[in-house]
């Protein structure tokens, strides 16, 4: 799946950011598809991956000399690592090696490429590519949780056959999947952009699955990784919408132009949601704890002597979808819901339809590899009184878009 010229890389000035890996032959396609997006694309070299590829091939494909050093007389005549960080709207780091994520992840500037990160204000997203091992060690586990919660874009990687022989999560996503990505979070680069599906309505997305907590150290949850709804959010707010995001407790990066609001519980979801109301459109995609424990207990829950079983009390946490569908002064055109089913799954999406008295209501099914919670990939249907629409499977991005397509539809009335 290709990202038309057209479309929302148009004209985006894009610094790309090669590690030292093998995987930075791949970066080379990737400035390719870049280009064909519509992006204008400047590369600039750790020493490490010239070691894996010349400077001369990205500059045959990128139409611009690769920058390589800090050291460059001619070039920094002017501090030309300053224009160029001045100069990208948008910096991609790919492949990411653990070494370069741990230095990105502590503000350090002792080569180009992380000077370059370091001297700009644009968005960044990163790519990382290297040994399974390596990819789970703790540290490169802590260092991403950092760069995530700064902001960044963390792009994969994929699980499969690594260079090395072996196997597993560590493996760079495809050059085409990692500017569908990019295209996702993109902001669109010229003011004279068409207006768009959503323009001047506003949208609430919840997102991502509520922990209830047992304890100081226990929590019921989910395995929801908010995916799905960061998804949305990011295509209604491309759309032209004023997006509110309310998620859960989830590693993602905040889509451009999109209003987060983070909680933990149930009962901070509603309350996150009720107050972004009034709005045009609800989106329920959150993963909803359905009970949450009677008592919180301030202390750690000890195993008593001899004690083999452990009962607790769990009550019904509020029903978000139900009581937002009944607000008569929300100002909703539509709302939507999402079902998260492991069998029977278009007669409880439409019982669900029906109960909550819902506009909308999406179902997937869970818990079968490839799609669901955790999962980049999905498949879903849509339903909605007098109809219904499939979406085959395809990237929870694609799928986003799709779904913002249909809402649009459903607000004009015209889907049949």
């Amino acid at each position: 799946m290709s990202v038309p010229a057209s479309g929302p890389l148009q004209g985006q000035r894009i610094l790309l950011c090669v590690g030292g890996g093998i995987a930075a032959y791949k970066a080379l396609e990737l400035v390719r598809r870049l280009r064909d997006a519509g992006a204008a694309v400047q590369v600039a070299m750790t020493a490490g991956a010239q070691r894996f590829v010349t400077p001369l091939s990205f500059q045959a494909l990128s139409g611009h000399p690769a920058r390589t050093t800090l050291w460059d007389e001619g070039a920094e005549q002017a501090m030309g690592h300053l224009e160029l960080a001045r100069w990208a709207e948008r910096i991609v780091v790919a492949p990411a090696t653990a070494d370069l994520l741990a230095r990105l992840a502590h503000g350090q500037a002792d080569d180009l490429v992380t000077t370059l990160c370091l001297a700009s204000t644009a968005p960044l997203a990163v790519v990382p590519a290297m040994n399974h091992r390596m990819w789970q060690h703790p540290a490169t586990v802590a260092n991403v949780a950092l760069l995530r919660s700064r902001g960044v874009q963390v792009i994969g990687p994929d699980d499969g056959p690594l260079a090395e022989g072996e196997s597993g999560p560590g493996r760079l996503r495809e050059p085409d999947a990692i500017v569908v990505e990019l295209a996702a979070f993109a902001v669109p680069a010229t003011a004279t952009a068409p207006p768009g599906l959503l323009q001047g309505l506003k949208v609430v997305v919840s997102a991502g699955p509520t922990y209830e907590d047992l304890d100081p150290v226990r929590y019921l949850g989910n395995r929801s990784s908010g995916k799905m709804g960061f998804a949305v959010a990011a295509s209604a707010a491309r759309q032209g919408a004023q997006v509110v995001l309310v998620a859960g407790p989830v590693h993602l990066a905040t889509p451009p132009g999109v209003r987060r609001v983070d909680v933990r519980s149930a009962a901070q979801m509603r309350d996150a949601v009720a107050a972004a109301l009034p709005a045009d459109i609800y989106i329920g995609a959150a993963a909803v704890a359905d009970y949450t424990p009677r008592a919180y207990s301030p202390n750690k829950i000890k195993k008593t002597a001899g004690g083999q079983t452990l009962a607790v009390d769990l009550v019904r946490t509020p029903d978000i979808l139900s009581e937002i569908a009944d607000r008569h002064d929300a100002g909703l055109k539509l709302v939507v819901g999402f079902a998260a089913e492991t069998d029977n799954i278009a007669d409880y999406a439409r019982s669900k339809l029906v109960a909550k008295r819902l506009d909308l209501i999406v179902a997937n099914r869970v818990g079968v590899p490839g799609a669901g919670f955790e999962s980049d990939d999905n498949a879903m249907t849509a339903y909605w009184p007098g109809g219904e629409r499939d979406f085959p499977p395809a990237p929870k991005l694609r799928l986003a878009d799709d779904l913002v397509h249909l809402v649009a539809e459903r607000l004009r009335g015209d889907t049949r």
